[in-house]
């Protein structure tokens, strides 16, 4: 199998999203910034609630779905229909605006760490206009493998494959076939995980560094970077610390991205008219179907 090798490391830039939330910002920091169907990766993190109390008050999407994934903290999801999700540490949201939803995510804390991810995933054409749906995942539905040199892999969405040991996330059946997990790894120790060769693939390090490849063409990355890789069948990952990253892949869907604020659709004729909806109120289609685990 051919490894993977390191195309471009993107350095995070602070920013900020919401009513003032303060982020990281890698994937998406321009709009050129993007790895076909992912669209953007914030990381939140912070002690001090004057960083995120504000929250995201409500606000529209159309077009792609967002994958919210808390590692601490407390944050609250509600939707224009009434519907409510409490997310918690190792919990996940997967909604999928697809035609359109409007919603909020609130902390419900006022002091303590909040820290987690929001990625958002391209959908396909013939997708995005599918009722609005979403899944919140606790996280003792979401299954942790614990490997022979100590590293832990949480599978959130595909499947982690290590010799016969084979771990299936609950996210399954996707357009875009993603694998999202969440790898932490022990300093000198190996990963290892098979990619289909035509997937688009990236590496996010939220905590120590890593060094992604084999051999001469590893390419060391550091916290707070997202590794874009290069095509092949197996990624290769060493820890140059303790360390904790994502992995994520998915097939590209080779599409026209057209993108304006929340509303990302094919053409610029499809953007004007999720404007025209959201603003005559026909943005929302029908109540968002929840599916709880």
């Amino acid at each position: 199998m051919r490894t993977r090798s390191v195309n471009q490391v993107i350095n995070s830039i602070n920013t900020s999203d919401g009513a003032g939330v303060k982020l990281l910002r890698s994937l998406g920091q321009r709009q050129h910034v993007r790895l076909d169907p992912f669209l953007m990766l914030d990381e939140f993190g912070s002690f001090d609630a004057n960083d995120y109390i504000a929250g995201f008050p409500p606000h529209p999407h159309r077009g792609f779905e967002t994958v919210t994934y808390m590692l601490e903290g407390h944050m609250l999801h509600e939707d224009h229909m009434g519907n409510k999700g409490h997310l918690h540490g190792g919990d996940v949201q997967w909604m999928t605006a697809a035609h359109g939803i409007i919603h909020s995510e609130m902390p419900q804390q006022q002091a303590g760490r909040m820290h987690g991810f929001q990625l958002w995933i391209n959908l396909p054409a013939r997708e995005k206009m599918k009722p609005a749906s979403y899944r919140d995942i606790p996280a003792a539905k979401i299954p942790v493998a614990t490997l022979n040199n100590r590293a832990t892999v949480k599978v959130i969405a595909g499947e982690y494959a290590d010799g016969e040991q084979r771990i299936t996330g609950p996210i399954q059946g996707l357009a875009t076939q993603a694998l999202y997990i969440d790898v932490h790894l022990p300093k000198d120790q190996l990963f290892s995980q098979p990619t289909p060769g035509a997937h688009n693939a990236f590496v996010y390090v939220y905590e120590g560094t890593v060094r992604v490849g084999e051999g001469a063409d590893a390419t060391s990355v550091p916290t707070h970077a997202a590794a874009f890789l290069n095509g092949g069948e197996q990624i290769m990952i060493t820890a140059e610390s303790d360390a904790r990253f994502l992995v994520l892949a998915a097939q590209p869907l080779n599409e026209p991205v057209v993108q304006y604020g929340p509303f990302v659709m094919n053409t610029r004729e499809e953007i004007e008219q999720a404007i025209v909806d959201y603003q005559n109120g026909r943005l929302v289609q029908e109540k968002a179907q929840a599916f709880n685990e």
